[in-house]
């Protein structure tokens, strides 16, 4: 088991790192490129690569990761819809999509249950963290299952609805990526310092940043039909 456990440990860290790497250079790159094409497809895979083995860790390890197995169901289900939106012919969505919302339904129940549980204990803390860490994946969670609805409500997408939901979906699972490794448990390796700065919190600002910029770009900006060419 301990095997396991730090094979397991190993290759969530490697593919989250490339992650990281790879989602960063999609966002500087120029969009629609076939450099922006090939490094969103190593950071689709390395993301939801992470996402699976963080999901399976929070399960084995429970009693310490608890929150990784929701976190890391959110990051899989982001990137990959995300990923079929990108690709969809027609802007249509099927049977894979309602698999996807329902799986954000479960996520976004189990994290506001355990967010709710957490506020019983006296320390209001369940698996070493607190409710508000759970309330905010729940958010993160509930904000992809309503557009979920929203996408299969609507059963076919313009294309600048297309884009903007693709966008949106694989920033946030950068966001996710990124906060796990500046913020989450990949901060242990700064010094306190630096730690304590705030400095490692500016990659998720700037990816929010940065979304909500193209967002707008995107659904309101003159040059739409050009953006959506080259997103």
């Amino acid at each position: 088991m301990i095997i396991l456990v730090t094979l397991t440990t190993f290759a969530h860290i490697a593919s989250g790192a490339i992650a990281v790497v790879m989602g960063a250079i999609t966002l500087a790159v120029r969009k629609g490129a076939r450099s922006h094409i090939n490094t969103g497809r190593v950071f689709t895979a390395a993301m939801g690569l992470s996402s699976l083995l963080g999901a399976a860790l929070g399960l084995i390890k429970f009693e310490t990761f608890y929150i990784t197995f929701h976190a890391g169901v959110l990051g899989m289900t982001l990137v990959l819809s995300g990923w079929m939106l990108a690709r969809v012919q027609n802007g249509h969505l099927g049977a894979p999509f309602v698999a996807i919302g329902f799986v954000n339904f479960l996520n976004t129940a189990g994290l506001v249950a355990a967010g709710f549980c957490a506020l019983t204990l006296p320390e209001q803390t369940l698996r070493g963290f607190s409710a508000a860490d759970y309330f905010f994946l729940a958010g993160m969670a509930g904000v992809a299952f309503v557009n979920d609805l929203v996408i299969l409500l609507r059963k076919t997408l313009s294309d600048r609805h297309r884009i903007a939901q693709h966008v949106w979906r694989m920033c946030m699972g950068f966001f996710i990526a990124a906060g796990s490794a500046f913020t989450g448990p990949g901060a242990s390796i700064f010094p306190e310092s630096i730690r304590n700065s705030g400095i490692l919190s500016l990659p998720e600002l700037t990816i929010i940043l940065l979304m909500l910029f193209w967002l707008f770009r995107i659904l309101f900006g003159k040059r739409r039909r050009t953006l959506l060419t080259q997103a």
